[in-house]
């Protein structure tokens, strides 16, 4: 594949957005306030009016943030979590990433490519726990072309247990393709394609992507350019935390929606903000240059909720379950569980190998465990997929949730599939914290829509499954 970029544009104009930085640093308070108020209505945030919130160190503005983040989280999503699994296929790769333990000089690493036999293998463990989304997670290796991506796509759709085990919905993380390859992927039926840019910053990019096809830095900025013309509606991104400034590259990636929402009228489905963690043989994996403190962190999470209100945020085991309890109420929206960070890890007893993993997690419990905790703080986990068989997706989802669709269509659904999770797979505790839950929220609807809800459940109850609005 020739990764010819000498017709593309960098977008990231770095001098503004450090002016931009610089501008906003140590806004005064009746600024941050106004901002807040503006925030309120859930229309998005300008990226000087993000600079102003992100540097808002101060204690009592700080809490300001976080009250209107909560206030704007609970009024478009509700209670609702969506949970999810990574699958890691392949740690073979080809690039030379100087913080990550799959890069292809780390010679102490095992290489392993997981089989249609090993693929199905860690489906079946993982829908036999209730999963019914997954991201597949690939090494960027040439040698793993669309084509056989497709394969392993299909290969887990195709994948039934003997309960009500189906995957519902594949997402994916791989290398960047062409548009050809991208069709192959939307043909096969994928949900959203993820591809996180780790840093915007150029020079920093290139010192940390020295060989590979990654170390072409404007190929992947505009994958998901690629991604979307060939009809992949949803996407995702975000960077690589600790590797450059945050204040840079937060603004960097919302930058990057917004030529996204230009081009294509609609910016990315999800933004991730994963940490960086340690990994095997990376030493700048174990002493991030540019570390970000919890508090940062967390006023982050809640200024991306109040900067692009309508996209999910997604939140992974890379943090510890403290950390992951707070920033519930505070904008994120998609949470993993029960995750594993390397080829063949669901269906190895032994799963606690830091010498394998990709990186090390913070949050090793269970999906069982992380369901029983987030219930118990009032929300209700969501595997619904409905959107995506019935097209509600990329601009024509954005502009239903506008509208208040979440609430009307998401939320009853999230309801179903939790039953779901009930009838075939939760602990007797889960089970006990669970239904009353269900019947909490039920209780909530107006008439109507409380009888279309319950008759629903009691139809789930009783046997039938994959229900939907």
């Amino acid at each position: 594949m020739l990764l010819d970029t000498r017709n593309l544009k960098n977008f990231i104009d770095e001098e503004a957005i450090w002016n931009t930085v610089r501008a906003t640093a140590k806004p005064e308070a009746a600024r941050v306030h106004d901002i807040l108020a503006k925030a309120r209505e859930a229309k998005g945030l300008t990226l000087e009016e993000t600079g102003c919130l992100l540097q808002a160190e101060d204690p009592e503005l700080n809490e300001a943030v976080f009250e209107t983040a909560r206030a704007v989280k609970q009024s478009i999503y509700g209670n609702r979590l969506v949970l999810f699994a990574p699958l890691y296929v392949t740690n073979e790769c080809g690039n030379r990433c100087v913080y990550c333990g799959f890069k292809a000089d780390n010679t102490e690493l095992e290489r392993r490519t997981l089989s249609a036999e090993e693929i199905r293998q860690e489906v079946t463990v993982l829908e036999n726990l209730g999963h019914k989304r997954l991201l597949l997670v690939y090494g960027e290796h040439p040698k793993f072309g669309a084509d056989w991506i497709a394969e392993t796509v299909r290969t887990v759709y195709d994948t039934v247990s003997e309960k009500s085990g189906e995957i519902r919905r594949v997402n994916i993380n791989c290398a960047p393709l062409d548009v050809e390859g991208f069709r192959t992927l939307h043909e096969v039926g994928i949900g959203t394609y993820q591809c996180f840019q780790e840093t915007y910053h150029a020079e920093t990019y290139t010192a940390l992507h020295p060989s590979g096809h990654k170390s072409n830095m404007l190929w992947r900025l505009y994958a998901l350019h690629r991604a979307m013309e060939a009809g992949i509606d949803d996407v995702g991104m975000g960077p690589l935390l600790g590797l450059y400034d945050y204040r840079f590259d937060i603004l960097a990636t919302l930058t990057h929606a917004a030529e996204l929402e230009k081009a294509f009228g609609v910016g990315p489905h999800t933004i991730s903000f994963p940490r960086l963690e340690p990994a095997l043989n990376s030493d700048i994996a174990f002493n991030p240059p540019y570390p970000i403190t919890d508090t940062q962190f967390k006023r982050m999470v809640a200024v991306l909720r109040l900067s692009v209100p309508y996209t999910g945020l997604i939140l992974s085991t890379r943090e510890g379950k403290e950390m992951r309890r707070e920033l519930l109420d505070l904008g994120v929206s998609q949470l993993s569980a029960g995750s594993r960070t390397y080829p063949g890890a669901y269906a190895d007893p032994n799963y606690d190998r830091p010498d394998v993993q990709q990186f090390c997690i913070g949050d090793s419990r269970s999906l069982d465990e992380v369901i029983q905790e987030i219930v118990h703080q009032g929300y209700i986990p969501s595997w619904c997929t409905a959107c995506y068989r019935l097209g509600r997706t990329g601009e024509h989802f954005m502009e239903l949730a506008k509208k208040g669709f979440i609430q009307e269509f998401c939320h009853p659904n999230s309801l179903f599939t939790f039953k779901e999770y009930l009838q075939d797979y939760a602990s007797e505790a889960t089970h006990a914290v669970g239904t009353p839950l269900i019947q909490h929220e039920v209780a909530a609807f107006p008439e109507k829509r409380r009888d279309l809800v319950a008759s629903r459940l009691q139809r789930i109850e009783q046997g039938e499954r994959d229900l939907y609005l």
